[in-house]
This record gives structure tokens, C-alpha cells and sequence, in this order.
């Protein structure tokens, strides 16, 4: 179970100092370690799940969708909001067209605006959504649901998910790395993000 330290965000994705300062070397370097991450979540041998409280955002999300079960309660909200700081959503943005259909992951990508728990569950994103009161609770109750299972059989079952898994969202995911370092050679993340920063100011 994967969870964060409290219930204002789960990973409220990238912080946007570090992503500021980068170049399109960086950039590869930076996204190829996101990558990675999430990666190792895809691959761990037994199921992953994801309790999921407050804000989940960008790679927040994507840690998520790479997780095999997702948990949360019903003040999460989740968003993809990269293209507002003047990046594209890449790399595990791309197993989202099965969670959650291709109109919902083009509304969510181009927006950059968020949704609740609720229309994130109808999408298909969340499993499950509880009150925050009972969300350790569910939990619980899907990893006793697991533990019913022979545990050999659980680790050959997620092992052949993995393998039913279409070919292109491992091309498209080597594609999203080149594509998020060539970002950097233009303006836009530099504008945006100081913009970003700007408004924060003024707050």
C-alpha cells in the first residue's frame, strides 16, 4: 500500500522550482528518474494499492494510474496540470487512455484542470471512494480480499496484466521522454513558470 503522509495531498506532482531550472538535458534526465519510479511500481511482483487522500497531481497522478488499485476518499481531487506551466504531460499520462477512456484523458491533459473523487470513480480512475473516516479501512478490507488469494497465483496473475499490456504504451513511453527534453528547448516552460510563480506572489 502506498500512501502519503497526510490527507492534504498524496504527491501534489513536481515541484515547479526544480522544473524551472531545468534544460533539455536535465529535463531527459529528470522525467527518465519519474519514469523509473513509476516503472518499479508496474513491475513490483504483487499488487500495488493506492490510498489516496487530498491532491494528486501530474506525476502524483501518474504514480497513481501506475498502481493496481486505486483507494480514496471523497475530498481527493486529481488533476494533470502541466500544459498550464507550459510543459506536456508525458510518460505514464500514457496508460491513462485505459483507465479512464481517451475523451476523458484529452479533457484532462489539454485542460490541465482538475476533477473530484466522484467523476474520477465514474471515469474509472478510482476503484473505490469513501468518507476520509473509512478510507484506511477499505483498504484494509481490498488487501484481506488479496490475502484470500494464493500468493503464487496473485504474483503469475500480475505478472500476466503486465503482459496483456498494449505495445505501444511502452513506445509511447520511451517517446514521452525525447518529447518532454525537446520542451525545454523552446520558451514556453520558461514563460509559464515564471508566470506561475508570479501569480503565487501576488497572492
Amino acid at each position: 500500500m502506498v500512501r502519503g503522509t497526510g490527507d492534504k495531498a498524496v504527491i501534489g506532482g513536481a515541484n515547479i522550482k526544480e522544473l524551472a531550472k531545468l534544460n533539455p538535458e536535465t529535463a531527459v534526465a529528470f522525467i527518465t528518474r519519474l519514469h523509473d519510479l513509476c516503472e518499479a511500481v508496474r513491475d513490483f511482483p504483487v499488487p500495488t494499492i493506492a490510498r489516496l487522500s487530498g491532491w494528486c497531481m501530474g506525476g502524483g497522478m501518474e504514480f497513481a494510474a501506475a498502481c493496481d488499485i486505486r483507494i480514496a476518499d471523497d475530498q481527493a481531487n486529481f488533476a494533470m496540470p502541466e500544459v498550464r506551466i507550459g510543459i506536456p504531460s508525458v510518460i505514464h499520462a500514457n496508460i491513462l487512455p485505459r483507465l479512464i477512456g481517451e475523451g476523458n484523458t484529452r479533457w484532462l491533459l489539454l485542460t490541465g484542470a482538475s476533477v473530484d473523487a466522484v467523476r474520477a470513480q465514474t471515469w474509472g480512475f478510482l476503484h473505490q471512494v469513501v468518507p476520509n473516516s473509512a478510507l484506511d479501512d477499505a483498504v484494509a478490507h481490498t488487501v484481506a480480499e488479496i490475502l484470500e488469494c494464493g500468493p503464487a497465483a496473485v504474483r503469475a496473475q500480475k505478472a500476466l496484466l503486465r503482459a496483456w499490456e498494449d505495445p505501444a504504451i511502452e513506445r509511447g513511453l520511451k517517446h514521452s521522454i525525447e518529447v518532454f527534453g525537446e520542451c525545454y528547448a523552446g520558451p514556453e516552460p520558461d514563460a509559464y513558470m515564471t508566470r506561475f510563480f508570479e501569480r503565487k506572489r501576488q497572492r
